[in-house]
């Protein structure tokens, strides 16, 4: 994460400052994805067995809905049904918020200069857009296990996974290191456009409820942070990832699809992204594209307002803790 530089210029004082506040975003970026994690994980479970069923493979359970598929893995798979692939899910999700955040805030300082500090929603969008194409790339296998593992239920004929360690190796021995990285592609659009409209959205959001409030107040009174709330962060943390749920939605699916375990006989149910697409379309329609989306937006809405409270808070924490120091 952090780069070799060459020896220090003569303001090596605003170079550590700088250097301090990447990593304190990375830092609260990192806290935020545990407590999101933790808290929405059977949700991510349910959400992607309904992704991946198209009412076509014998080896996945059907489920009416969200509650009843929350019932039904717990009273077969117990606790572990509705936590499966849950220590993949803390570390990826951890490892991608912290780099998420840490890569965002380079991109915006990068793009600030001679900016006065303000970014346009352009550079706000290139901003997220590069911090998730980064991302991506760097965890796209730790995702990949996490799918494997939520998915592995009773009716499954090949030999379950034990755990995260087990199935890299399995994956390596069996289909070689390439298919650490099925799903790539839609991954990357996903990331990108995703993380792209959520914090475009939750920055001008922001703007716009910062103004707002500091309109009856004296100018330079109170700072930015002290004007918002943590009821204020959920809003905009729900607002910005409904918008970008309701848009990004058909690549999950396609990404869920393709990172599936091959059948017995080591063929992957779908080649690629087109395959995905196509069958997709022909077999289920638009709203093949769009399964799973009820538990989707019921794990990530509040997810998404719990990342930013706790991001925004733990930033507030760091920052008065540096300022003491």
């Amino acid at each position: 994460m952090s780069q070799s530089q060459p020896q220090p210029q003569p303001q090596p004082q605003s170079k550590s400052k700088s250097e301090q506040w990447q990593w304190e975003n990375a830092t609260a970026g990192a806290a935020a994805g545990f407590a999101t994690v933790a808290a929405m994980h059977p949700l991510d479970v349910v959400r992607t067995r309904f992704q991946v069923n198209d009412g076509r493979i014998s080896t996945l359970p059907s489920y009416k809905n969200t509650a009843h598929a929350i019932f039904t893995i717990a009273r077969l798979e117990g606790l572990r049904g509705l936590y499966a692939g849950f220590n993949p899910a803390v570390i990826g999700s951890t490892v991608s918020w912290g780099l998420y955040f840490f890569f965002y805030d380079r991109a915006k300082q990068r793009h600030s200069k001679n900016k006065e500090g303000k970014l346009s929603p352009g550079l706000h969008l290139a901003s997220a857009a590069e911090a998730g194409a980064l991302v991506c790339l760097c965890t796209n296998p730790i995702w990949l296990v996490k799918t494997r593992l939520q998915l592995q239920t009773p009716l499954h004929q090949t030999q379950p996974y034990s755990g995260l360690y087990d199935a890299l190796r399995t994956i390596m021995r069996e289909e070689g290191w390439s298919a650490l990285y099925r799903g790539i592609i839609p991954g990357l659009f996903l990331q990108v456009s995703h993380g792209a409209i959520q914090f475009t959205a939750y920055e001008e959001l922001r703007k716009g409820i910062i103004d707002f409030k500091s309109k009856d107040r004296k100018k330079d009174s109170e700072s930015d942070d002290k004007l918002l709330n943590s009821v204020d962060y959920a809003v905009l943390g729900a607002s910005s990832k409904i918008a970008a749920v309701l848009l990004t939605y058909p690549f999950q699916v396609v990404r869920a699809r393709l990172q599936q375990r091959p059948c017995s006989d080591g063929i992957p149910r779908y080649m690629d992204s087109w395959h995905v697409v196509k069958e997709t379309a022909r077999f289920e329609g638009v709203r093949g594209f769009y399964k799973g989306i009820t538990p989707n937006l019921l794990k990530n809405v509040p997810a998404a307002s719990i990342t930013f409270i706790v991001y925004e808070n733990v930033l507030k924490l760091l920052k008065m803790a540096r300022r003491k120091d």
